[in-house]
């Protein structure tokens, strides 16, 4: 049973994740909760091996079924190995990226459509975020703020693909509106980091 809490942040390349992420760890750890960020691909060290095999640049002839396999596979590799055992520990479990990132990416940016989620299904086992904060950004000014030479091999992709993906986390957020929650995340980080903490707070109100 899980008693602990599965939070995640997703959003375009570039929206701010990681610091938001380390702002919601100290709000959390200073209410005495036990905290753990974690991230995907990765988590384990089969998962950060996957992560370096996916997002590196000299897999650009990688297939798209192949990319949301390898994704999925590290997924469920994370989920039996760190995320679940440690909401059975009562711990705050925060992700940097989860499924919601596949449908997105592999789902609507590679047009794989509904494929992505029937993997995913078995690879999450119903292990699903308590809440999901998505930060909203023009994915142009995302990647703006990447440098060219630190850009792997998904961010290195064409603007196209970029606006699939991000409608993806449009039509995502429709569909779960109980979890997920919208974050303009074009504003100054004080103000986002304001906001996601406001609705943090009621969520632990619950």
């Amino acid at each position: 049973m899980k008693h602990g809490l599965f939070i995640t942040l997703e959003g375009p390349d570039g929206s701010g994740k990681t610091t938001q992420i380390e702002k919601m760890r100290e709000y959390l750890q200073d209410q005495g909760n036990q905290v753990l960020v974690t991230r995907e691909p990765g988590g384990t060290s089969i998962g950060e091996r996957l992560r370096e095999l996916i997002l590196s640049r000299e897999s650009e002839e990688m297939d798209p079924l192949t990319e949301a396999l390898l994704y999925a596979a590290a997924r469920a590799q994370h989920v039996e190995q760190v995320i679940r055992p440690a909401l059975e520990r009562g711990k705050f479990v925060i992700c940097d990226r989860f499924i919601d990132s596949s449908i997105a990416y592999q789902g609507y940016g590679r047009r794989l459509g509904d494929s992505v989620s029937i993997i995913n299904a078995y690879a999450v086992k119903g292990c699903m975020p308590d809440a999901t904060f998505l930060l909203k950004l023009d994915p142009a000014m995302g990647r703006n703020r990447i440098e060219q030479k630190q850009r792997d091999r998904i961010e290195l992709e064409h603007a196209d693909f970029h606006e699939l993906v991000f409608h993806g986390y449009e039509e995502l957020e429709l569909q779960y509106p109980q979890r997920i929650i919208g974050i303009d995340a074009s504003r100054e980080i004080s103000e986002v980091t304001e906001d996601i903490l406001q609705h943090l707070e009621r969520l632990l109100e619950r």
